[in-house]
């Protein structure tokens, strides 16, 4: 789901629409749910033995969500919806019946080709402005104008001459366009995904995961926060995108939080924080990562496989924070009238881990199961809903019609994914057919003068500014396509730098002035956005490290031996603990000023990354020898305070 539209209407039911539109919405979204099932599962060939291109049943696809989208708008005009719905459905269904004629005349630049390539682009920018924003609506329209321009720019900024019947037939019918591989990983892996998130969410793994969160960290110190943490986590698995994330979580921990003695603004910022990284976290992670695995042309498995480092740093540094913040304002454990307790839990749940642990073992040993991931996902779907419709969860068990329910409302769940996914499929064709991210790339390398930190640190500061206001599939596709390519250019891995790409453009769901995520969780704790998302910034500093760590040291992608992997790890886990401690003013017991800076220094230069530049190795035992002295002088000094009963024990267990 996109973050933009999560945060305003969502979780808007289709039944407060008019009986009409509720009807035809849930017609037009088992459609889109057959369509996609059928052919995951291959049933047009098995059954009737026919086959099609995957083009057209990406044409009938985004004709049925153009159709949902304008159907459930607000129009001042309810027939202008119903018209555009009409349009859409009747271009894209010419498109699938058309498809095979129209490719071969495609040279030619037949009429009705520029005719509807044109209807149908304007169908896609009015639905995703409407549904994810104007953001990205701008940003297309700004590349397509300079498509004309650029051929009369001077030097590397000159692209090649495209006329507009050309740009229209290859944006709407090329295969590098709208109907492409972007649209395809949207509708064939994504919403496959999704169905399964919906249903385990309405089958009970979404209070599962809340009460197993609550039930493991609730009793220790800071726990309210930790239960944000862990649960952000864990709902991560299954839920992509920050903002569904932060409304899913955010509802029950923001108030725990406030309640235990955090700050609004702070329980706010901790969830935020915790929902973003959930576009980290394996096995699902968060629709771009699939994107990057077709940018790459590598197995999805790879794509996990390379954020299991970044996940468990970004979750490590998270949870210390907010641990060390507990233990210096002196806030225990979380304030929870009948927490559920784990045995309990587990014992009541024991099934919703089966369908998720055979989706991960499909990506863990593909050679095994042969299984495609998204037959994968319907596989793993089928089997919590015939577990859960046996079983239940604490005692109650999902009927039948909410079943239907929940399946139905995955067309609405992925609806802003599959506009995104067409949209952001303008963007890679208009780059394409102009030549654009070549001279883009070009310009970039001689600005850094060829030194790759300054280039990593332009490349951070675009993708972030490139996200305010976007969901991170968008920022990603835009990144990877102008600026993950001038890192390649300087000798970094593809996988490193697609993955440093889209790890700053979901950082810009906590970085203000546009910070989707932070000022969601603000308006669940019913403080300012602005001072929500800088105090996330604080919050989430090491965050911004972690992308540098992970460029210049194979290693943090699991690219490398076991020995290295570790050291890595460990070196860096602890540079985040030393550099959180200077940051909160706590470690062992509180620190003064100078400590603090001392802290900081050495957390500096244990993340600064050993190969980064000459002398950087050297930097690094430095910092690692710095943070010993510190911790141990803090240590003495928090010793040497409780003897003389200056500081007061925290009334619960540390970790």
């Amino acid at each position: 789901m996109s973050e933009l539209h999560a945060v305003t209407d969502a979780a808007e039911p289709v039944s407060a629409a008019s009986p009409a539109i509720t009807r035809a919405t849930d017609i037009l979204q088992a459609l889109l749910l057959i369509c996609v099932v059928g052919w995951v599962l291959d049933l047009p060939r098995r059954v009737f033995g026919t086959s099609f291109y995957t083009e057209q049943l990406l044409a009938v696809c985004l004709g049925l969500a153009l159709a949902i989208s304008f159907i459930n708008s607000k129009f001042k005009q309810a027939w202008i919806g119903w018209s555009c719905a009409a349009a859409a459905i009747a271009i894209c269904g010419y498109i699938a019946v058309r498809y095979e004629p129209l490719t071969v005349s495609i040279a030619s630049l037949p009429i009705e080709g520029i005719l509807g390539s044109a209807v149908l682009i304007l169908l896609v920018l009015e639905a995703t402005r409407r549904s994810a924003g104007g953001v990205l609506v701008i940003i297309i329209l700004v590349i397509s104008a300079y498509v004309f321009i650029g051929p009369h720019m001077p030097g590397d900024f000159a692209t090649r001459a495209v006329s507009p019947e050309r740009m229209l037939v290859y944006l709407g019918l090329d295969t590098n366009g709208m109907i492409g591989n972007i649209l395809s990983v949207a509708v064939l892996i994504v919403v496959p995904f999704t169905l399964m998130g919906q249903v385990l969410g309405r089958t009970g793994g979404a209070a599962y995961f809340a009460d197993l969160a609550m039930s493991a960290m609730g009793n220790y110190r800071g726990g309210a926060a930790k239960i944000a943490v862990f649960g952000s986590a864990l709902f991560g698995t299954i839920s992509g995108a920050a903002v569904s994330n932060v409304v899913a979580v955010g509802v029950v921990t923001i108030p725990l939080m406030s309640r235990s003695g955090f700050t609004p603004t702070r329980a706010a910022a901790i969830e935020a924080v915790g929902s973003t990284g959930g576009q980290l976290m394996p096995p699902v992670m968060g629709a771009a990562a699939f994107i990057m695995a077709e940018f790459l042309q590598v197995p999805y498995a790879a794509v996990v496989t390379a954020a299991v480092i970044p996940a468990i740093l970004y979750y490590a540094a998270l949870f210390i924070h907010v641990d060390l913040e507990a233990a210096k304002h002196r806030i225990g454990a979380a304030k929870v009238e009948n927490a559920p307790k784990l045995r309990d839990v587990v014992a009541s749940g024991w099934h919703f881990p089966i369908p998720i642990a055979f989706l991960i073992s499909t990506l863990i040993w593909p050679e095994y199961f042969q299984i495609p991931i998204e037959r994968a996902a319907i596989y793993s779907t089928a089997m919590l809903i015939v577990l859960s419709m046996t079983f239940g969860y604490r005692g109650s068990r999902v009927t039948p019609r909410e079943m239907v329910r929940a399946v139905l409302d995955t067309g609405r769940a992925a609806l802003d994914i599959i506009l995104i996914g067409a949209a952001a499929g303008m963007v890679v064709g208009a780059l394409n057919i102009s030549g654009i991210s070549f001279g883009l790339t070009l310009q970039l390398i001689a600005i850094s003068g060829e030194n790759l930190f300054l280039l990593l640190f332009l490349t951070a500061v675009i993708s972030i500014i490139l996200g305010m206001g976007m969901p991170t599939v968008s920022v990603y596709v835009l990144t990877a396509s102008l600026l993950a390519p001038s890192i390649i250019k300087l000798g970094v891995s593809p996988m490193a730098a697609h993955m440093y790409v889209m790890y700053f453009g979901m950082l810009s769901m906590i970085t203000p002035p546009v910070a989707i995520a932070a000022y969601a969780a603000a308006n669940i704790a019913r403080v300012p956005g602005w001072n929500t998302g800088w105090s996330a910034v604080v919050v989430g500093w090491s965050t911004f490290f972690i992308p540098f760590l992970f460029v210049t040291e194979p290693s943090m992608l699991m690219n490398g031996s076991w020995e290295s992997i570790a050291w890595n790890l460990t070196r860096n886990i602890l540079g985040i603990v030393v550099g959180t401690a200077g940051i909160v003013g706590f470690a062992f017991g509180p620190l003064n000023l100078p400590l603090r800076l001392a802290f900081g220094a050495a957390a500096l230069a244990i993340l600064i990354p050993p190969h980064i530049f000459a002398g950087a190795d050297l930097l690094d035992w430095f910092g690692l020898t710095g943070a010993v002295v510190v911790l141990a002088v803090n240590w003495m000094q928090a010793r040497a305070l409780r003897k003389q009963g200056k500081v007061e024990a925290v009334a619960a267990t540390p970790y």
